[in-house]
C-alpha cells in the first residue's frame, strides 16, 4: 500500500497525523519522544537506554529524558534487568498500548482522507 503513495502523500499523512495528535485532548509527544515510544512498541525485544540510543543514533541522555516523559505519562515503565542489575529494561504499559491504538486510528483516518482527496483531484482533472 505504501508503495502506491507518493512521497508528498506520505508526508501529508504524517502531517495530518501529527496535527491530529496535537489537537486532540490529552498529551502530545515531541518527535524524539514519539520516536522512542514507537521503537519500544513496534520493535520486539528488551529495550535498554543503551540499545535505544544505538537504534535511534542519539545520545543516552536524550533517550533518558524521553523515557522520563514517557514514564510520567505511564506509556512505559522501567525495570531493573535481573540478569544485569546495572541495566534497565523499558517495558510497555496498558496506557501506552492504548495510545498506540489511538495513533493507528488517527493514521488510518489520515490515509483515508488523503486517498479521498487524491481521488477528487483525479476526477476534477
Amino acid at each position: 500500500m505504501a508503495a502506491q503513495l507518493s512521497s508528498d502523500q506520505l508526508v501529508g499523512i504524517l502531517r495530518d497525523t501529527i496535527v491530529s495528535l496535537v489537537r486532540r485532548e490529552g498529551v502530545d509527544l515531541s518527535a524524539r519522544q514519539l520516536g522512542v515510544f514507537l521503537t519500544c512498541y513496534l520493535n520486539e525485544g528488551g529495550h535498554t537506554v543503551r540499545g535505544l540510543a544505538q537504534d535511534l543514533n542519539v545520545s543516552k541522555p536524550a533517550i533518558t529524558r524521553a523515557l522520563d516523559r514517557l514514564t510520567e505519562l505511564d506509556f512505559v515503565r522501567r525495570k531493573v534487568d535481573p540478569s544485569d542489575r546495572r541495566s534497565v529494561l523499558v517495558q510497555r504499559t496498558v496506557k501506552g498500548a492504548a495510545f498506540l491504538r489511538e495513533t493507528r486510528h488517527i493514521m488510518t483516518d489520515a490515509l483515508a482522507a488523503n486517498k479521498t482527496e487524491a481521488a477528487s483531484r483525479r476526477s476534477a482533472s
